[in-house]
């Protein structure tokens, strides 16, 4: 793979070199070569075998504050050739934007980290059939109740993606990408529910086994069924952890410059000013070794670093590209392609004691949905769970939905679960909110 990179890197340049001939003042290219397979099961059969092998090039020139874009999956001299002098065709029919152009060449990472992110495995078929069977095999084996499959799936992914730009800068690296996941189905008393369990990492050896995540499903499925509504009512509500993520996805969008100069964000305005509970604490660092979110540079080149987001409730930061940057007259903080590895402070309460705080409320294990609004911060969804009293689950529920306001939902946050989500970009533990509206029967 590391000849690849080089090769990558070779036509990069080359790329580069011919958008500078063909009149270019600046130019940005980046590619990427990604070797996969897919496999997927049904009720222990095998469903689909798909191998992947694909490669594509995009370049962005400048003429001027000109701009013009192209891209394409030919890799051959003469497609790489084209492609160039269609990016260069366009440019000259776009608006000038004084915002447009490379990230500042001081910002480059030049010098950057190796983030331990390439972990090569053989891309085995017949190994990844016997992991989605066993994953079926396992969850059936539970329970009578579970008496149907919606899949298991297995996906292997290596893959080498390279950016260059007209700054001198021409970097890339190798990272690998592994899952496998099972849904199951399960029927009580005529009431159908099912529910999933996956694993995910950049070392497939450390894949969580498929008798677990078969287990899983199972266990998770087994613990809906029977579910019931509950009254229309405004109480407390637990957001699971591995739901409580999406929660800060809607804070990432407020706070990214694309809504932020677009003043389409109910956080317009907000940095430096509390936006989270006083002791509410946010921290990125994108270079964690092997990481699933972790980069050594953005999507411009920017070189990536440690950031305390929040501190204290206090918003420190925008996530800015170099356009958006510059449209709010900003630098850009390496956020270009999105977030590096979110840790959210926990209060150290374990599960039991989440639920003890939470009280008499909902436990939403399941969004569905998506009535958010991002300019106003209003928050409506269809929700899945268990109804909490006194601290103890007493049964599932469905077909409800919750509504309040994002600005409100972040700022009456009581607690934060000491066991991290850790299977994303934002590692949270279940987030416990003081009060949202619960609309039912």
């Amino acid at each position: 793979m590391q000849q690849q990179l080089s090769e990558i890197q070779n036509i990069v340049e080359d790329v580069l070199s011919l958008a500078k001939e063909k009149g270019a003042t600046q130019a940005e290219a980046s590619m990427s070569k990604v070797q996969g397979i897919a496999v997927s099961s049904r009720l222990k059969e095998v469903e689909t075998v798909e191998f992947t092998n694909d490669g594509g090039l995009g370049i962005t020139v400048y003429q001027g504050k000109k701009k013009g874009s192209a891209s394409t999956a030919d890799l051959s001299p003469g497609a790489l050739k084209l492609t160039v002098e269609k990016a260069i065709e366009i440019a000259k029919y776009t608006s000038e934007d004084d915002c447009s152009g490379l990230a500042d060449k001081a910002l480059m990472a030049f010098d950057y980290p190796d983030l331990d992110l390439f972990h090569p495995t053989e891309l085995d078929t017949e190994l990844a059939i016997q992991q989605v069977i066993a994953a079926e095999a396992s969850a059936l084996d539970v329970d009578p109740r579970i008496n149907n499959s919606d899949g298991a799936s297995y996906n292997a992914n290596i893959g080498t993606k390279v950016y260059g730009n007209s700054h001198g800068f021409n970097a890339g690296y190798n990272s690998s990408r592994y899952s496998l996941s099972c849904v199951v189905i399960g029927e009580q008393d005529g009431d159908m529910q099912r529910d999933y369990a996956y694993s995910v990492n950049r070392n497939a050896q450390l894949l969580d086994s498929p008798q677990k995540i078969g287990r899983d499903a199972a266990q998770c499925t087994l613990d809906r069924l029977g579910a019931r509504k509950v009254k229309t009512c405004k109480v407390p509500v637990l957001f699971h952890r591995e739901i409580a993520s999406g929660l800060f996805g809607h804070f990432i969008n407020a706070i990214s410059g694309g809504s932020l100069y677009r003043k389409s964000s109910f956080l317009l305005d907000h940095l430096d000013k509390q936006v989270l509970p006083n002791w509410f604490d946010i921290s990125e660092r994108p270079h964690i070794l092997s990481g699933l979110a972790s980069s050594p540079f953005d999507h411009e080149g920017v070189i990536t670093q440690d950031r305390e987001i929040v501190t204290g409730g206090i918003l420190n930061q925008y996530l800015l590209t170099s356009y958006s940057a510059r449209k709010l007259k900003m630098q850009t903080t390496g956020h270009a392609g999105g977030i590096h590895n979110w840790f959210i402070k926990n209060t150290g309460d374990s599960d039991q004691a989440m639920l003890k705080k939470l009280g008499t409320g909902l436990l939403v294990t399941e969004l569905m949905g998506q009535g958010v609004n991002i300019v106003t911060g209003d928050y409506s969804r269809g929700a899945a769970g268990f109804w909490v009293e006194n601290g103890e689950i007493q049964y599932p529920v469905h077909e409800i939905t919750i509504a309040g306001n994002l600005a409100d939902m972040l700022k009456n946050i009581v607690a934060i679960g000491e066991i991290p989500e850790t299977r994303g970009s934002v590692q949270t533990g279940s987030v416990l909110i003081e009060s949202m509206q619960v609309a039912g029967d």
